[in-house]
């Protein structure tokens, strides 16, 4: 079955079709909204001001937001905030008693969860506005048509507003639209940027040649990080037989999936935020030559030392997270509760052990290969590629993009299982596909 033929299997289903309308459209609003100035601040004086290196922190920053913190934009946070109450509440659920016991209680707890996130949300919001207009007011003062009191106030009210719209699209797409929300529209902000910086690579490059050399290379990249992202590691559970009335449950086999990959993109968004710690030490001592002797190598992106550091904090910050997001004994409770084991081994104490090492054996590798994808781009660099441009090659921007593709085509995958047609991608291998 052709392309062509697919696109019209999808707007075939009118449910389908209608959710797919409804989050472009929502996405449409979003990025409408990046390009709204905050008021107070002259949109023509900030040209200048759009110099955020992508190998920055306030850069990396303003690629996640699709350009709306240079812009000074009303969604200038985008929903970054959000991210950071989830991961503070997500770190809090394996250390504090009170949010593991919201986290035990089904439905009830996640949505206590949800409404702690939103708070959290817009308290981190607040605190960031006012860091966000003190950085703009220092270094575009020219810009600032207002005073220095009436725009912290202003942008404080403004950008807090325009994370919690951004937060409320996002939960609209995730409900009535096709794929999470929030990572799309983190997504479409890192999308943005795409064509400006391949255009810079096009026009920098001497032939053509060399730039279809750089898109088959990026194609390998990122049919290795699909690979990566949907590696599983099957254990089988069997499960007993239970006779419930009249009717006979379990006496299947069934599987528990590991991902090679469970952290996902978190250990690189750590790790980056390690790495921006020697710099920012740095600048508030710009003086002394010690200091200055010791942070150098944390501003050289594509230096050697850099990359090697870079590299095995990533490696660290896998182990790190996956212990955290994945819990053997919470898994080997769940299965003795349910009637299931491992074959070959006892439940209980044997099970979490088992758990364990088939999980630290797989993410060893794991850590390994995403830590390589994070210094691509620094590789990317050193070869010629724009800086722009080598952030598409790996780290934190392909691995959403990847990441959340991969989710919403699974999504729209099942919409057309359902409907007997034969998928997206009838010769593809997409989870959530079931075989006859």
């Amino acid at each position: 079955m052709s392309l062509i033929e697919n696109f019209r299997n999808i707007f075939k289903i009118e449910d389908l079709k209608n959710r797919i309308l409804y989050t472009i459209g929502i996405l449409m609003v979003y990025r409408v909204g990046s390009y709204i100035t905050l008021p107070g601040v002259n949109a023509s004086e900030l040209i200048n001001n759009t110099g955020n290196a992508a190998s920055s922190l306030l850069g990396l920053f303003d690629l996640f937001v699709g350009g709306a913190f240079s812009r000074a934009g009303v969604f200038a946070l985008g929903i970054m905030p959000y991210i950071t109450a989830s991961i503070i509440i997500q770190l809090m659920g394996a250390v504090v008693p009170y949010f593991q016991k919201l986290q035990r209680e089904g439905e009830e707890g996640r949505r206590k969860i949800t409404r702690l996130t939103r708070y959290g949300t817009v308290a981190i919001t607040a605190v960031q506005a006012i860091g966000f207009s003190i950085n703009l007011m220092a270094t575009a003062p020219q810009a600032i048509v207002v005073s220095n009191v009436a725009f912290v106030l202003t942008s404080m009210v403004v950008l807090t507003a325009g994370t919690v719209f951004v937060m409320w699209l996002g939960e609209r797409i995730t409900e009535r639209g096709i794929g999470n929300g929030i990572s799309l529209i983190i997504m479409i902000g890192i999308i943005a940027a795409l064509p400006a910086n391949f255009y810079n690579e096009i026009t920098t490059k001497p032939n053509a040649i060399l730039v279809v050399i750089e898109i088959a290379v990026l194609v390998l990249v990122i049919a290795a990080v699909v690979l990566l992202t949907q590696g599983t590691r099957k254990i089988p559970v069997q499960y007993a037989k239970r006779v419930v009335g009249r009717k006979v449950y379990g006496g299947t086999t069934q599987y528990l999936p590991l991902r090679v990959n469970a952290a996902g993109v978190m250990p690189i968004i750590f790790a980056q935020s390690i790495m921006f710690i020697p710099s920012t030490v740095g600048s508030f001592f710009p003086d002394n030559e010690t200091v200055q002797f010791l942070t150098a190598w944390s501003t050289d992106f594509t230096g050697l030392t850099y990359s090697i550091v870079f590299f095995f904090i990533c490696v660290f910050f896998t182990f790190f997270y996956t212990a955290i997001a994945i819990n053997p004994k919470e898994m080997a409770d769940t299965m003795k509760r349910q009637g299931g084991f491992i074959p070959g081994v006892r439940p209980g104490k044997q099970t979490v052990e088992f758990i364990d090492n088939i999980l630290t054996k797989i993410t060893l590798p794991g850590s390994l290969f995403l830590s390589f994808v994070a210094i691509l781009p620094a590789i990317a660099t050193s070869f010629g590629v724009t800086p722009g441009f080598a952030l598409f090659y790996g780290g934190t921007s392909l691995l959403i993009i990847v990441g959340v593709a991969l989710d919403t085509l699974q999504q729209i995958e099942s919409h057309l299982m359902m409907r007997h047609y034969d998928g997206f991608m009838k010769t593809g291998r997409i989870k959530g596909r079931r075989r006859a």
